[in-house]
């Protein structure tokens, strides 16, 4: 599915629409430049699902958690700091992407041999001022 962001107002409308696409799979990939969106976009998302906390991009943690108001966690990957995959597998990426809980990862070809078989993939382009392209898609290995 493509999805145009035409401005940022409309990013709950769009975050509802990719939970509609993409709610039986739940680790998420989101790949962009820089400035692309990406946190935007999981902030949306997490509202939409309900995150109760502040939601905040992980750069210096690696991983944050949220919780939804129904008690359910919601991990946001921040992959770009790591040196390795080493550095994934020493936080724990792999009992995370196998809880069955939303994970969703920023800069996710920095750990490309962890990936799961199946995950969301949404690939966010930046158009003039806050246009953004959003294409998502289910991949299965």
């Amino acid at each position: 599915m493509t999805l145009e962001l035409k401005h940022l107002d409309d990013i709950d409308s769009v975050a509802h629409r990719l939970l509609a696409a993409g709610r039986e799979q739940p680790v998420w990939l989101f790949e962009g430049d820089m400035g692309a969106g990406k946190t935007t976009l999981i902030k949306a998302l997490c509202r939409a699902l309900g995150v109760l906390t502040p939601v905040q991009s992980p750069t210096y943690s690696i991983v944050n958690e949220y919780t939804t108001h129904e008690g359910h966690p919601v991990y946001h990957f921040d992959c770009y700091r790591l040196r390795n995959e080493a550095e994934a597998l020493d936080i724990g990426i792999e009992e995370y992407l196998a809880s069955g809980n939303y994970c969703f990862i920023e800069w996710p070809e920095r750990v490309v041999s962890l990936w799961p078989a199946r995950y969301f993939q949404v690939q966010l382009t930046a158009g003039a001022d806050d246009q953004r392209t959003i294409e998502a898609r289910l991949v299965t290995d």
